[in-house]
Order: structure tokens, then C-alpha cells, then sequence
């Protein structure tokens, strides 16, 4: 029996990649707000560029996955936008960019 591992790792690996871009999107939110979006825009272009031009079915559904993640992040940003204003996230406070200092 020959055992078949790319749709396993394809499989764990969008379950990864989707877990990363949760975290990206709140980090990214709170920090920039969402006038970053269209970071996940040219993300999402370029690595849905690379994945027709990559021959590699695993590499290209991997960049594939990425680009549709990013894409979805753009959504996403916004909507946790309104979490935030719904108070479900904490907002960060005004001038405090990356200021781990405590007083």
C-alpha cells in the first residue's frame, strides 16, 4: 500500500495558515487601524499571481490558500473594526503605538 501525504499536509497547512491570519488581523487592527488594508490587498494579489506561476500542485495550493486568506483578512479587518467598537476587542489608546512601557 503507497500512502499519499499532499492532501494531508495541504489540509494542515490551510488549517495553519488560517489560524496565523486570525491573530494578524486583530494585531493589525489594533495597531494601524484598518488603513492597512490594502497590505492584505497587494498580499493577496501576489501570492495569488504565484500560484498560477508555480507547477507544484502543493506550493501552488499553499499560495493559493494565502492569497484567498489575505483577501478574507480585508473583510475581516473591518469587521474587527466593529468588534472593537462593540467592545468585544480592546481598543488601543491614543499614542500608544507599540509602547510597551507601563506607568
Amino acid at each position: 500500500m503507497e500512502l499519499h501525504f499532499t492532501g494531508l499536509i495541504i489540509g494542515v497547512a490551510t488549517f495553519l495558515i488560517i489560524g496565523i491570519f486570525h491573530p494578524i488581523v486583530i494585531k493589525s487592527e489594533y495597531y494601524f487601524g484598518v488603513k492597512i488594508w490594502w497590505l492584505f490587498l497587494i498580499s493577496g494579489i501576489i501570492t495569488g499571481i504565484a500560484s498560477l506561476l508555480v507547477a507544484d500542485i502543493l506550493w501552488s495550493t499553499l499560495l493559493a490558500v494565502w492569497a484567498a486568506s489575505s483577501l478574507w483578512g480585508i473583510g475581516e479587518l473591518f469587521e474587527q473594526r466593529k468588534r472593537v467598537e462593540r467592545g468585544w476587542f480592546p481598543a488601543r489608546p491614543e499614542g500608544k503605538l507599540f509602547d510597551k512601557k507601563r506607568k
